[in-house]
């Protein structure tokens, strides 16, 4: 397959991705390859979104109107090419792997009680905490019958087991909430369960429904596992650094949570006592009222470097994975999308 270069940025004819991976751009050029498919996935959120129920259309017109990244259903259907795999089941595959992580957004909105999401009011904000949380039910619940349709055991296996794990993850964020006492290790168990288990679940999901082999079945799912595991882990640097205005959300939003992320739980082992006091007690009230000052302690103890340095690694282990899969234009594009990933700005 041999593509022409686009703005002088993005070609397949030497098989490889040359383009700035942090920049917006770089991810819709990695779109490009499966536009057809992408637009496939999105008509079937909007049509399967639909209720009869007059509140649960007008949620989920705000949800699909939010827009983001959509990078799961994204790599599900370049894991599906990579694989050869058939479009129609990919595609419900992409769709209903949006649905389960549309439905602990808006869990999760209730939860930390926040007010903007993306740079708008959050549903909850907007239709209130009992709405959120049934309407996210019901996201829930209509994602399990788009992987009733795939008509394949293994599907409904691995998403029931991602689902509970995604829930145990939620509740074990909730123990952690507001301890300054957090660990590495648990804070790390957290973001397994809480956002990596949904990228290995889509990358596995792919492989199954497009009739790859264990080893590329295996392959996927380790891959999607460090993707998801490295994208939090920037997340959690982006919250201390990126710009409000494009991300959507303030600094520090974690933190104003009581949140004990990564660059915090770092700082608190090597900072000098007067910054562990002030971030333990940020940790433990919550809010942004000493923020700079907790932001000066994390760069100065280059907790921001650890961080990213962490997700580098995982980004390698992700990389690594993909050596199982043929080289294609599709596993290319799966690994631009890693380096994206450990990139973005926002």
């Amino acid at each position: 397959m041999e593509r022409e270069p686009v703005n002088g940025t993005f070609s397949w004819r030497n098989r490889e991705l040359s383009i700035d991976h942090g920049s917006p751009l770089a991810l819709e050029h990695i779109r490009e390859l499966v536009q057809a498919e992408l637009s496939a996935v999105d008509c079937t959120i909007r049509e399967r979104f639909r209720s009869s129920v007059s509140l649960v259309d007008q949620i989920a017109q705000h949800i699909i109107d939010g827009g983001g990244k959509r990078l799961r259903p994204l790599m599900v259907v370049l894991a599906g090419r990579a694989c050869d795999g058939g479009r129609s089941d990919c595609i419900l595959a992409a769709a209903f792997i949006e649905f389960i992580h549309a439905a602990t957004l808006l869990h999760d909105d209730v939860v930390d009680m926040s007010a903007r999401r993306r740079g708008r009011d959050t549903a909850n904000e907007i239709y209130g905490n009992q709405a959120s949380v049934l309407v996210g039910d019901f996201v829930y619940s209509r994602a399990f019958q788009l992987m009733a349709a795939t008509r394949s055991q293994r599907v409904i296996e691995i998403m029931a087991d991602a689902t509970n794990m995604i829930a145990e993850g939620e509740v074990l964020q909730l123990m952690n909430a507001h301890d300054p006492e957090t660990t590495e290790a648990r804070y790390l168990e957290v973001i397994d369960r809480k956002t990596a288990r949904l990228f290995q679940a889509g990358g596995e999901v792919a492989a199954v429904v497009s009739g790859a082999g264990e080893p590329a079945q295996q392959a996927l799912a380790v891959y999607g596992r460090h993707l998801g595991t490295a994208y939090q882990l920037i997340d959690d640097v982006l919250d201390f650094q990126s710009d409000p205005q494009t991300r959507g959300k303030n600094l520090g939003e974690d933190l104003a949570e009581g949140k004990p992320t990564l660059p915090l739980i770092h700082a608190l082992r090597h900072c000098t006592e007067p910054q562990a006091s002030l971030i333990r007690e940020g940790i433990r009230n919550g809010g942004r009222e000493r923020l700079e000052e907790i932001v000066h302690a994390i760069e100065s103890t280059g907790s921001l470097a650890y961080t990213t340095s962490l997700a580098q690694s995982q980004a390698e282990l992700a990389l690594g994975a993909l050596e199982a899969l043929p080289d294609t234009p599709y596993r290319q594009a799966l690994a631009a999308l890693v380096r994206f990933t450990v990139a973005r700005r926002h």
